[in-house]
């Protein structure tokens, strides 16, 4: 049976946290144009830190508990410090190496390389964090802020490389102007059998979480964090078929753009 406090709101809390915390993260890693003014670039990075330490303590002190606070908290904590990792990739505080346009030409494995060292930084901060929260949460009663964190991981692995295959609306609205290089780092505009597999694949994960959320015992903490991971496969499947659909992305997230000097 569907239960208000523990299918329902989770689900709401997480759609509210996913749609505002994007936007935010939109607006700091956009704010300045193109003529980005060092003092913007410095706050944006100084709020993304602030709030990944934050976030961290927040997982640390909730790990300790399986409260439904404590569920909550953790789950708002991983998300503060995906945040923080967001902020540094949208920024260029933490992309790669790389921060030139695809070579011409460039073709198969030497294409991937040049690819991955536009990313190489982020995805490896990305994983130390990963496994961080995995070992200070591993002997932990409460999981959550790992487990959301890496499943964010992954859901955002997967569209790097579905992008990089290529997908049918490859949208670069949310993208800065200053970050303009990486579209030369897509692939045609194409429907693939990967993107299709992800979409199936990340929906299945979904209905596993959301099969574990009915099981466990009414208004539990159990029912609650299986609901918000299923919620968040949910928007994850939802933001691979914007890849596959004619949407624009920036028509939700409008208001984050509002201190570009110009559109992508």
């Amino acid at each position: 049976m569907v239960s208000w406090s523990g299918h329902i709101v989770p689900f709401i809390v997480t759609l509210a946290i996913w749609f505002m915390a994007t936007g935010v993260i939109a607006f700091f890693a956009n704010a300045g144009g193109e003529t980005r003014a060092r003092g913007a670039f410095r706050k944006s990075v100084a709020v993304g830190g602030a709030a990944g330490i934050g976030g961290l303590v927040t997982i640390l002190i909730a790990s300790a508990s399986v409260s439904l606070g404590a569920i909550y908290l953790s789950f708002v904590g991983a998300l503060m410090v995906w945040g923080w990792h967001e902020i540094g990739f949208l920024t260029g505080a933490s992309a790669g190496p790389r921060r030139e346009a695809q070579s011409l030409g460039a073709r198969g494995f030497g294409r991937f390389t040049q690819a991955s060292a536009t990313v190489m930084h982020h995805e490896i901060a990305l994983a130390l964090t990963a496994l961080m929260l995995i070992s200070l949460s591993w002997n932990a009663p409460n999981q959550i802020g790992a487990t959301v964190f890496v499943l964010l991981f992954g859901l955002r692995l997967s569209s790097k490389i579905n992008l990089f295959i290529g997908v049918p609306n490859s949208s670069v609205e949310m993208m800065p102007q200053h970050l303009g290089y990486l579209k030369s780092y897509f692939g045609r505009n194409r429907m693939t059998f990967v993107l299709a597999a992800s979409i199936a694949a990340i929906i299945a994960l979904a209905a596993w979480f959301a099969t574990l959320a009915m099981a466990a015992p009414a208004r539990s903490p159990e029912m609650v964090g299986a609901s918000l991971l299923t919620a968040l496969c949910l928007l994850g499947a939802l933001e691979h078929l914007f890849l596959a659909l004619p949407f624009r992305d920036g028509m939700l997230w409008g208001w984050a753009f509002k201190r570009r000097s110009n559109p992508v």
